[in-house]
């Protein structure tokens, strides 16, 4: 088969989101990928932000909207937050993207960093699996004005401030009322994100084919208040009852501050996010490693 993606950006992860890392080990590794890469017949571009943090300048720079539009795949070397950084932004753009391990979990940079050089050829030349991610845009409203929007591919997160009580959100759907929680905060979950905080929360975990939305209480009041699982087209409402100190996050990078009678109406993107995973790749493999499921037994 012929060479499926002749440029490819390579976006390692960033010193400053790398606990443990170094700048010279995210260098090395960075540049051995790319020599790869090369070595398998791919023009290599790095992303400015990658080239500013390992300091390698031999390879052509584009920021993300140019890489969107000219590069035909990204290949990401780090953990999920690198994947989540980078995904977001090519999502519009519909550039696949492959993930290659160098975290600590990585539900979806599913390659072991030890086996780039066995995995990636056969799907540089269209031995792959296709996997399409959805994506959240969420908008705070304050007075009736937008003052604050983002994407997120995990999750929106209202939560209370650190040093506060509980906060009460009023809850809507569709702009029909379901209810106001006492809580230490709600998430709402895509099913990639049904892996990380909601999980965490007593979520459930949702299949990446399901198109739906989970929304899980943190910590509620009320122990009825339970996660409820809710089809992805609909619009959620989040309004600030009352408490101090409340934050809104989107897959915990972009962070507001809130005040009573601030809404977070959260819809679904028109963008989907395409991963690209090694052929046989399965979502229950992955949570059976990941969750480590079966330990000990067969």
């Amino acid at each position: 088969m012929s060479l499926q993606f002749p440029r490819v950006a390579l976006v390692g992860k960033y010193q400053d989101s790398a606990p443990g890392a170094t700048v010279e080990s995210t260098r090395e590794v960075v540049a051995e990928i790319a020599e790869f890469l090369q070595s398998q017949g791919c023009e290599v571009v790095l992303p400015e932000r990658t080239a500013r943090s390992t300091g390698l300048d031999s390879y052509p720079i584009m920021d993300v909207a140019t890489i969107g539009a000219e590069c035909d795949l990204a290949v990401v070397v780090g953990g999920d937050g690198t994947m989540l950084g980078i995904g977001r932004q090519l999502a519009r753009h519909g550039t696949p993207l492959i993930g290659i391990n160098q975290g600590r979990l990585g539900f979806i940079t599913d390659i072991p960093l030890g086996e780039f050089r066995d995995v990636l050829p056969p799907m540089l030349h269209g031995a792959y699996e296709e996997d399409h991610r959805s994506l959240m845009h969420g908008t705070l409203f304050r007075e009736g004005e937008s003052v604050f929007e983002a994407f997120a591919m995990n999750d929106v997160v209202v939560n209370r401030g650190a040093a506060a009580s509980m906060v009460e959100l009023r809850v809507e759907v569709d702009g029909h009322f379901v209810a106001n929680h006492r809580a230490d905060g709600i998430i709402v979950a895509t099913p990639t994100g049904s892996t990380a905080y909601a999980l965490s929360a007593g979520g459930p975990l949702l299949h990446p084919l399901v198109p739906a939305w989970t929304l899980v209480p943190i910590a509620p009041h009320t122990l009825s208040n339970r996660p409820i699982v809710l089809a992805d087209p609909v619009e959620i409402a989040i309004e600030i009852v009352s408490g101090r100190d409340a934050s809104a996050s989107f897959d915990m990078q972009s962070v507001t501050s809130l005040q009573h009678g601030d809404r977070i109406v959260v819809r679904r993107s028109d963008s989907r996010v395409r991963f690209l995973h090694p052929k046989g790749w399965s979502y229950f493999d992955t949570l059976r490693e990941k969750l480590h499921w079966n330990e000990g037994g067969v």
